[in-house]
Parts: C-alpha cells; sequence; structure tokens
C-alpha cells in the first residue's frame, strides 16, 4: 500500500480521520452502487443484495436461515430484507414458511430453481466491481483495504 497522504489540510481535530473514513465511505457507496446495481439489472438481477441472500441461503443448505439470523450476518434491516425475499419468492427462487411460536418470524430456503442462482450472478457482479475498484487499487492496496474495512464491523 502506498504511503498515506500527508494530514488533511485543516485538520487541527485528531477526531476528523474517522468522519473523513464516514464521509468518503458513503459517498463511495453512492457513486459506485448505483452503477454496480445497473449492470446486475442488465441481467434481471434487481438488487446486489440478491447475491448475498442467494449465496447465504446456498450456504445454510436445504433447510435455510430464519430471517433473523440473515439480518444479522447481512447487516440488512428487517423491511428492507423482507421486501427483498418478497422479490425472489415472487421469481420462485426462495420460499419462506412462518417459524412456529409467536411473532411473525420466517424461515427462507432456496428452491431447486434458485439453487446455483448466487453462481449465475458472481461472474456479473465481479465484473461490476472489478469496473469500478479494479483500475483504483492495486491487488495489495486492495487487500489491505479490506482488512481495514472488515475492523470496523461491529
Amino acid at each position: 500500500m502506498q504511503t498515506p497522504p500527508p494530514p488533511f489540510q485543516g485538520d487541527d481535530d485528531p477526531t476528523m480521520g474517522a468522519n473523513r473514513v464516514w464521509f468518503n465511505l458513503l459517498r463511495l457507496h453512492r457513486s459506485m452502487g448505483p452503477r454496480i446495481a445497473r449492470a446486475l439489472r442488465q441481467h434481471d438481477i434487481g438488487d446486489p443484495i440478491w447475491y448475498e441472500i442467494m449465496l447465504e441461503l446456498e450456504r445454510a443448505g436445504p433447510h435455510g436461515l430464519p430471517m433473523a439470523e440473515l439480518e444479522h450476518r447481512l447487516f440488512t434491516p428487517q423491511y428492507a430484507l423482507s421486501r427483498h425475499a418478497a422479490r425472489l419468492e415472487g421469481r420462485g427462487w426462495i420460499t419462506s414458511t412462518p417459524l412456529p411460536g409467536p411473532g411473525r418470524g420466517k424461515r427462507l430456503a432456496l428452491t431447486p430453481d434458485g439453487e446455483g442462482i448466487h453462481a449465475r450472478i458472481w461472474p456479473i457482479y465481479q465484473a461490476a466491481i472489478q469496473a469500478e475498484i479494479g483500475p483504483r487499487l492495486s491487488v495489495e492496496e486492495a487487500y489491505a483495504l479490506a482488512g481495514y474495512l472488515i475492523r470496523l464491523y461491529p
């Protein structure tokens, strides 16, 4: 990884570095996210999170996962995951069944038509990610940045 640039001009407050990380992550997501999502939509994939949902359900095996567990793994709010699950279920790629007990919990699982969908999505998704990030970072820089970002997970 390259030597970091000198401190930003005017950053006398030592907490500004964390603020700069946050705002740059937001701006990167807003600038790259729509282009990556557009590339996926051209191949009939409604949202980038569909890949993650399908991958996690494939990893979970035939019994699938409770939606609350998937929310936790993907750091996704319940309302957003419910919306995506309904769309994936509408395509026939997943099923949702009520969990026993009180509440409205559901278990999500792949259907036979949904098996392997993540593998179909991945080459498209990978190409879109590479188009956005690949020209900007060396392999070493990408791994170093990924390591730093992983440290930010709760």
